[in-house]
């Protein structure tokens, strides 16, 4: 049983997991394809592009901790629909923007819709997977990160191309409408489909649920390295905060690739529709390598090297994508970029996981992933805001270099300063049915 059970848990939840951060992905960075003539139509400078493509993230910032704190009360199956039919909507309307007000508005609202799903989605696998299986379960399900890169770099391109003034809408417009309408169909299907906790899991069981209850009782007394601390404790634990600046550092890279990479590549002088075959080779070289990389972590129960090292080398990879000339080379780096951002994220989010558990999980996880994800406001804006004061990308593939180089050395601090938290009395007292990581 020991090895049918998290088998069964895993191809049960797992891929419709997948599927719903593959809308999710999709409809926060189709702004990225969406601006090759979105740009040109509303009149956006590549600034104004970056901090509206970017302001998504302040509006994930504002409301991520809630947001948690109120699926860790009400449940997965309920608040992750909720978050997915209302992203759906506001993404869809992004399609009738007519300037850069408008245009900002949409993407913060987006942010504040959007905001506690993939926290939320990290909390939630930690009610059904041990401790030694997170790395690769987390590194699986954000495969649908490259994935929906890969399938949706074409895909938008195609639409674009073959949508394009009919009906009187331009493409990208276009692009909005017909990219929306899975998440929202996929929202109302989380309600039917998904199990908030094992305990109710009537797919299971009677014997599989009990098993599955006890190994995950028995990993969170086995794990030294997981303390129950309070909510509190967690948003100020200086463990929290520091991995909030590495997440910062690498979402730096994540976002201001992916939302700018369609045009970098652009760039090269391809067509729209090649733009997009282009746009996703990065990707598919990130999702085999972090799936490896993440299984390599599990196997070797080794997570802070597993951080390090791609985010050094991603740094060093930007960097050298910053002063090539030849668009083969430069493809080459910022694959390997892309390779080491999507590398290092898996092995990342054990770290807090182990660290924290119930409430003071879903917060403190929510709080490193809005200040990290403020990283995804600051990477596409500067790169818009230097693209717009030097005509060109390298300085700004330079900066994003640096951040991801001092994300991975912070990750180095923080493990040779980790200490074990202390539980206040009154806070011990309070920990009463806590849910197992």
């Amino acid at each position: 049983m020991n090895e049918t059970v998290p088998r069964k848990v895993l191809w049960r939840l797992l891929p419709f997991l997948m599927l719903c951060y593959f809308v999710a992905f999709l409809d926060r960075v189709n702004v990225g394809f969406a601006a090759l003539t979105m740009n040109r139509d509303l009149g956006l400078s590549a600034a104004v592009y970056g901090f509206g493509a970017g302001v998504f993230f302040l509006g994930y910032f504002l409301f991520e901790v809630p947001s948690n704190i109120i699926l860790e009360k009400v449940g997965a199956r309920r608040w992750i629909a909720r978050i997915m039919i209302t992203w759906a909507l506001v993404s869809a309307s992004t399609a009738f923007v007519v300037g850069a007000w408008s245009f900002y508005l949409v993407r913060f609202l987006l942010g504040v819709a959007e905001a506690g799903f993939f926290p939320g989605i990290i909390l939630y696998l930690t009610y059904w997977f041990p401790s030694q299986q997170r790395a690769k379960v987390v590194g699986t399900f954000m495969m649908a990160i490259p994935i929906s890169s890969i399938v949706g770099a074409p895909l938008s391109a195609w639409i674009m191309a073959v949508t394009d003034g009919a009906h009187g809408l331009a493409g990208w417009q276009w692009l909005y409408l017909l990219e929306a309408a899975p998440s929202l169909v996929i929202g109302l299907a989380v309600l039917a489909f998904l199990t908030d906790r094992p305990e109710i899991a009537h797919w299971l069981s009677a014997d599989e649920r009990a098993w599955l209850i006890a190994r995950i009782a028995r990993d969170r007394r086995e794990t030294a390295a997981v303390q129950t601390i309070g909510l509190r404790q967690a948003l100020l634990h200086p463990q929290v905060i520091g991995l909030s600046f590495v997440y910062f550092g690498v979402s730096t890279g994540l976002y201001g690739i992916g939302l700018w990479l369609p045009q970098i590549v652009k760039g090269f002088g391809l067509t729209t529709l090649e733009t997009g075959f282009v746009t996703a080779i990065p990707y598919a070289v990130a999702a085999i390598g972090m799936v490896l990389w993440s299984r390599h972590s599990d196997a070797t129960m080794e997570r802070t090297w597993h951080v390090v090292i791609p985010a050094l080398v991603g740094g060093l990879a930007f960097g050298a994508a910053s002063v090539v000339t030849s668009p083969v080379l430069a493809m080459t780096a910022l694959s390997v970029a892309t390779l080491c951002v999507f590398s290092a994220l898996p092995p990342f989010w054990t770290l807090p996981t182990a660290l924290l558990t119930g409430t003071a999980a879903a917060g403190g996880i929510a709080l490193i992933n809005s200040i990290g994800g403020l990283g995804g406001f600051v990477g596409p804006y500067l790169i818009g805001w230097i693209k717009d004061a030097t005509g060109e990308f390298g300085l700004a593939l330079l900066v994003i270099a640096g951040f991801l180089i001092a994300a991975g050395l912070l990750t180095l601090l923080l493990s040779r300063t980790r200490a074990t938290p202390q539980v206040a009395p009154a806070e011990q007292a309070g920990s009463r049915a806590r849910p197992p990581t």
